[in-house]
């Protein structure tokens, strides 16, 4: 099932999830049987950390959005007791289900919030939320009881994925979280839908002409004179090599380094892609970054504003999520419509 074709000049390595030596799902799948695939108790190795599982969650907690829409595309938030951290819009087809969740924060989960909803799993796309000031460190709720399951995408906050992060990644985490809940079918027909977005951003990106020179700008720090951009190890960086682009910033550090305006104008992209990010603060949104970029006494020269060379996707997208996939296919639109590149 995972196709994921990538255009031939280049190649993105597909990361192990775990210490292991197997996928999450291989390590899940191992223990066979049941009725929709899964036997209890369940062991599973994830992020270096040994999770048991002894029967398939009736009152998980997912701790932001993208974990939460996964656990609605698998059709079990009738088994979700709370949800936190709701940072984008959520997209029609789901607001019911979504909304039928309550929401135990609309900021960081609290671990004596967490412990309130009493429950029996809890899952996180984000590192910096599994810890002690925010809903608990892992090893403290298993202590408690309370398996845990973190994105193979942060296992160390902010910190490149070794190898590189793949959709394969993603579709391992899906299967992984579909045989916890004991729906291993849901988990394929969610992947099998991600394959054929992929497909149609690839199928666009054979229209692309050159190597466009990209560069992801997703936040500003404490003013704008600091963007955060897509550095290597995250799915931008994934993107942009299944595309035959080059992200300016692959060779920085982290995956979201904050770099100046001067670095950007003198590596002088072809294409910017602006995170339209909705979580309020100064110069999240797309329109904002655009109004920055046209003002500023240096950004303005840069031929890629002059030029309009800009490209809008949704910061959901550039996150690990059920949505990023669409990146693929909204960066493939965009160049092909810009007709950019060396």
């Amino acid at each position: 099932m995972r196709m994921i074709p990538i255009i031939s000049t280049l190649a993105v390595v597909t990361a192990l999830a775990g210490c292991s030596g197997a996928s999450p799902a291989e390590e899940v799948g191992a223990q066979g049987g049941g009725a929709g695939g899964g036997a209890f108790p369940m062991t599973i190795e994830n992020c270096g950390t040994e999770v048991v599982l002894d029967s398939t969650p009736q009152r998980a907690v997912s701790l932001n959005q993208s974990a939460t829409e996964i656990l609605i595309a698998l059709g079990v938030e009738d088994r979700v007791v709370g949800t936190a951290y709701q940072n984008q819009p959520v997209a029609d087809d789901i607001a019911a289900a979504y909304e039928s969740i309550p929401l135990l924060s609309d900021g960081i989960l609290t671990l004596e919030t967490l412990l309130e909803a009493q429950p029996d799993f809890v899952y996180s796309s984000f590192a910096s939320f599994l810890t002690r000031e925010n809903a608990g460190e892992r090893a403290e709720l298993h202590e408690l009881g309370v398996p845990t399951y973190l994105t193979e995408f942060d296992c160390t906050y902010h910190e490149a994925v070794e190898g590189g992060a793949t959709f394969e990644m993603l579709f391992d985490e899906i299967e992984t979280i579909a045989k916890i809940f004991d729906v291993p079918e849901a988990g394929e027909q969610v992947v099998a839908e991600q394959q054929r977005i992929i497909d149609e951003g690839l199928a666009t990106a054979e229209q692309i002409e050159g190597t466009p020179k990209l560069v992801w700008f997703y936040s500003t720090a404490a003013s704008a004179s600091t963007p955060s951009v897509a550095g290597p190890g995250g799915l931008p960086q994934t993107v942009t090599e299944m595309l035959g682009a080059k992200n300016l910033f692959d060779d920085a550090d982290t995956k979201w380094p904050e770099v100046s305006w001067d670095e950007i104008a003198q590596r002088d992209p072809d294409v910017i892609i602006l995170g339209d990010l909705t979580r309020g603060y100064p110069g999240d949104s797309a329109q904002e970054k655009i109004d920055f970029l046209k003002s500023d006494p240096l950004t303005r020269t840069m031929d890629a504003v002059i030029n309009e060379r800009f490209i809008v996707v949704p910061g959901q997208h550039m996150d690990p999520s059920i949505h990023s996939v669409e990146a693929i296919t909204a960066v493939a639109d965009g160049l092909v419509g810009l007709g950019s590149g060396e």
